[in-house]
C-alpha cells in the first residue's frame, strides 16, 4: 500500500491517503459532474485518508444521492479529492494534485461510465 501526499494549487490543503493501486488506478469519469471538472482521480481508501492542513479551508459539494462528496479549495477552487457514490470506502484524489502524477506524462488514462451508473438504473 503506498502513502501519498495531495497538495492544492495554493497549498492551502494538503491531504494522504493510501493508494492500494498507486497512480496505476488514474481514471477519468463521465457523469455530469465529471466530464465538467476534468480531473483524472486517484483511488485511495477513505479510512486512511487524512487532512493534514486546511480542513477549514475545503468546500463541500455534492448533488442527486449526496453519496458522492466532492472537495474543493476554497481559496485556489482546485478540486481535491472525492469520495465516491460507486464505493464509498474509495475516494479519487485528483491526480494533478499528486506530486509527480502529471497527467500528460502518466500515459493513456482509462475512462469509467458515469453516465450510466449503476447507482441510477432501475431494479
Amino acid at each position: 500500500m503506498t502513502r501519498m501526499t495531495a497538495i492544492c494549487h495554493c497549498g492551502a490543503v494538503k491531504i494522504e491517503a493510501e493508494f492500494p493501486g498507486g497512480l496505476s488506478t488514474a481514471a477519468r469519469c463521465d457523469c455530469s459532474f465529471c466530464i465538467r471538472r476534468g480531473a483524472a482521480a486517484v483511488t485511495a481508501v477513505t479510512d486512511s485518508l487524512r487532512i493534514l492542513q486546511g480542513a477549514d479551508n475545503l468546500s463541500l459539494y455534492t448533488w442527486g444521492t449526496h453519496t458522492a462528496k466532492h472537495y474543493f479549495c476554497k481559496t485556489c477552487g482546485i478540486y481535491v479529492y472525492h469520495q465516491r457514490r460507486s464505493d464509498p470506502a474509495e475516494c479519487g484524489v485528483n491526480l494533478g494534485c499528486i506530486e509527480g502524477g502529471n497527467p500528460r506524462t502518466h500515459g493513456p488514462i482509462p475512462w469509467n461510465d458515469g453516465v450510466n451508473h449503476p447507482s441510477d438504473r432501475p431494479d
